[in-house]
């Protein structure tokens, strides 16, 4: 891939994905296997005016290793200079990119209850570091190739090969072009999606109905003061626009714990802790996933759905086009920042608080209380279908078609 375009992505990520101000710490985390586009995003974030960059470095085998070799006790203690990390972070609140290259099946065959053990201890110590975060820095989350990636995108094709067309697929999505401002793309974009949420959040939603031919037959419930979402978001305090993710397509909202009733059926893989669950179907009742099954890795998803008691509820429903850019790929990614901006998704897990209107007069127990979940977890899964049909009910009991055949109705 020239280094061109590449360019034209890290300064992507750092100045509008990031937002990256003069005197800000950034933190990058990113795989050993692209040292030289890190290197790309790192100058770009100094250009940007950063104070000080710092990457961490990520390699799948060794994590794999340390799951399998630590006991559960040692995977589970956060260490003085761990602790001392995530303190420096509330501290500073630097900026928070990560570059994604995991292999889908990076992780694949590792003691999964083990592993959870872990996480679930190690969570109650980050909670109050993350909560004390919340909304309040920004973070943007983009894509690099790496070659088990690619060669899982691309099978049949070479290892090099692979990855230029993997390249040009994230490229493509990211809406960076040989031609043209990356940056001038973005702002439309984000005007579009700002337009769409206006409307939604005109109507006055009080739940919203999905079916679709595969077997989705689904309502959930909305919170009174909840606002649709999506593109770019402003960190709490200091203003600062930045865009989270690098491609969205989403237009989402966080839905009322305790109100979703019905199945859903996946229309695409999900990946989780570096395994694959596929063709699988989640059954709600009273909000809460009741019932799970799932072609491959069920118990995965089962697992899943048990880290915590917030985990069977959903956190998130997002609105996104069956003509999406991502869909418009042709290529299954097996890693959910793509997959989930192709169709529409629901997340089992946290909600978001800023989704609340005037969300910074509320404590994050009041946000609670009004119906935002709370969960360790955060899982995006594809829902959108070709002729997946959602009808919102508005508050004065009225029907608007919102999707019809997979994409927006208005």
């Amino acid at each position: 891939m020239k280094k061109t375009i590449l360019r034209k992505y890290a300064r992507l990520i750092a100045a509008e994905g990031g937002k990256v101000q003069k005197g800000q710490d950034v933190l990058i985390y990113a795989s050993v296997e692209q040292p030289e586009f890190a290197k790309m995003v790192v100058e770009e974030c100094y250009r940007c005016g950063a104070r000080r960059v710092m990457v961490e470095w990520e390699y799948q085998p060794i994590s794999k290793l340390n799951v399998k070799a630590c006991s559960v006790t040692t995977l589970s203690k956060l260490e003085d200079w761990e602790v001392a990390k995530w303190q420096y972070q509330v501290d500073r609140l630097p900026v928070k990119i990560y570059l994604d290259s995991d292999d889908p099946d990076g992780m694949k065959g590792i003691n999964q209850a083990k592993y959870s053990k872990a996480m679930q201890a190690r969570y109650k110590v980050i909670k109050p570091f993350r909560e004390a975060m919340e909304n309040k820095y920004q973070w943007c989350i983009a894509a690099v190739p790496g070659a088990a990636w690619a060669k899982k995108v691309f099978p049949g094709e070479s290892r090099s090969r692979a990855m230029e067309l993997l390249w040009e697929k994230i490229l493509f999505t990211s809406r960076v072009e040989e031609e043209g401002d990356p940056i001038a793309a973005w702002e439309a974009h984000n005007a579009d999606l700002a337009a769409r949420c206006a409307y939604l959040n005109d109507l006055g939603l009080e739940t919203l109905e999905y079916r679709s031919s595969n077997g989705t037959d689904f309502r959930v419930g909305l919170i009174e003061d909840a606002l649709f979402m999506g593109g770019a978001e402003a960190a709490l305090g200091s203003g600062i626009v930045f865009n989270p993710n690098i491609p969205t397509e989403e237009v989402f909202i966080s839905p009322k714990k305790g109100i979703a009733e019905g199945i859903v059926y996946s229309s695409k893989p999900l990946s989780y802790r570096g395994e694959l669950i596929e063709n699988f179907s989640i059954r709600f009742e009273n909000g809460k996933a009741v019932e799970v099954h799932a072609e491959k890795n069920e118990a995965l998803l089962q697992e899943m759905i048990s880290m915590d008691e917030g985990a069977a509820y959903l956190g998130e429903c997002a609105l996104v086009p069956f003509e999406s850019p991502v869909n418009r790929a042709n290529v299954l990614f097996y890693n959910t920042l793509f997959d989930e901006n192709a169709v529409c998704h629901l997340a089992l897990g946290s909600g978001f608080t800023n989704v609340i209107k005037d969300f910074d007069s509320y404590t994050l127990e009041e946000c609670h209380a009004k119906g935002i979940n709370d969960s360790m977890i955060h899982v995006d899964f594809m829902i959108g279908t070709e002729d997946l049909s959602i009808v919102g009910v508005t508050r004065d009991g009225q029907r608007v078609q919102l999707f019809q055949n997979g994409t927006w109705a208005f």
